[in-house]
């Protein structure tokens, strides 16, 4: 370690670069890291909110909430317990008419029955209180910014009928789109035609399919979503290939370091001191140029979370930002590993040359 440290220190423009360039390549993975953390959460926050583990749409619906719907008999066939709630979902345009400037909002009509667990225990308000009527809706907590206030009166898909914002919820966004909650009866006026609901949720795990039901896993679910598979492995592949490239430049800087250091590693092993120290004094310097650099680019993803705008779908988790720095570490040491055969190789007559 001392040696790596006074390398360091007597070469701190060359080094400095090093650390520079790994500032950019953490900073970078990061930022990946956390727009696929947000982009997940925009898709998910409703469905984990809710605490759901079993979903069950019609066998019909190509495995699309917005496409299923349920009669009275499909959902009748299910168990009757306090751990299911019924569901209805309606993509919608919400518009507020507020001094003759119009505001418009897609969104997704979540109608819920006010007797079921997800209305009662699910929907966490921020402010306002929960839908007690077809007329009342409460939005997800992002809306405020668009301009929605409590108190206003909105119609949705151009209707005729009003409805008043009477609260604010978190987490509520469903694939990529806030959620507006209101009644089950108000999405029935909505969708049209006789049907129960879009789909039955669970908190609990079931292996049990209703009449003419198809039953999904949370994960199943999710998966299932609109865009959402292609999206976190594009995410991945994006963030696996900034790691392959992350090894390749930290090995080829230490690799050339090492190369100029040549005749005084080979000077140093004719005095005697053994490969074993200069390898780990390599390593040692590695990690403490990878340690720097993750030290610097948290600080400036820290800084990032507190300007960048509300609206910016990315969120950073403690677990996955120390899961990405562990790897960073890890690649550094294996970065160092190409420069450290080299200096096990290096004959101490090459002193003498």
């Amino acid at each position: 370690m001392f040696l790596a440290w006074h390398e360091i220190k007597r070469e701190k423009v060359r080094y400095g670069l090093v650390i520079a360039m790994i500032v950019l390549i953490s900073y970078l993975l990061f930022m990946l890291v956390g727009l696929m953390d947000g982009l997940k959460n925009e898709n998910t926050a409703a469905i984990e909110e809710w605490r759901t583990e079993t979903v069950w749409l019609n066998k019909g619906s190509n495995d699309r909430l917005a496409e299923s719907v349920l009669t009275y008999q499909q959902v009748a066939s299910l168990p009757q317990t306090d751990h299911f709630s019924l569901i209805g979902d309606q993509p919608v345009k919400m518009e507020l008419d507020r001094q003759h400037h119009r505001h418009a909002q897609t969104l997704q009509f979540i109608g819920l029955n006010s007797t079921e667990f997800i209305a009662q225990k699910r929907v966490m308000l921020t402010s306002g209180h929960q839908v007690r009527n077809s007329q009342q809706l409460v939005l997800d907590n992002s809306l405020k910014q668009k301009g929605y206030r409590l108190g206003d009166w909105v119609v949705l898909n151009g209707g005729t009928k009003k409805f008043r914002i009477v609260g604010f919820a978190r987490n509520a966004k469903i694939n990529i789109s806030p959620v507006a909650y209101g009644t089950l009866k108000a999405w029935q006026q909505l969708r049209g035609g006789n049907f129960a609901a879009s789909a039955v949720i669970s908190d609990r795990k079931s292996h049990d399919s209703g009449y003419e039901l198809k039953r999904y896993s949370v994960q199943q679910f999710i998966n299932k979503l609109p865009g959402y598979t292609a999206q976190n492995a594009t995410l991945q592949l994006m963030i696996a290939f900034l790691l392959v490239i992350s090894l390749v430049v930290i090995a080829v800087f230490l690799y050339i370091l090492t190369m100029q250091k040549k005749q005084q590693y080979a000077l140093l092993r004719a005095q005697g001191i053994p490969a074993k120290t200069l390898v780990m004094a390599t390593i040692s310097q590695s990690l403490l140029l990878i340690i720097t650099g993750l030290v610097i680019s948290t600080g400036l993803t820290v800084l990032t979370v507190h300007l960048l705008p509300a609206g910016v779908p990315i969120m950073f988790k403690i677990n996955n930002m120390i899961l990405m720095g562990i790897g960073m570490v890890a690649i550094g040491v294996l970065g160092a590993l190409v420069p450290a055969l080299m200096i096990v190789r290096i004959d101490p007559l090459d002193a003498l040359k």
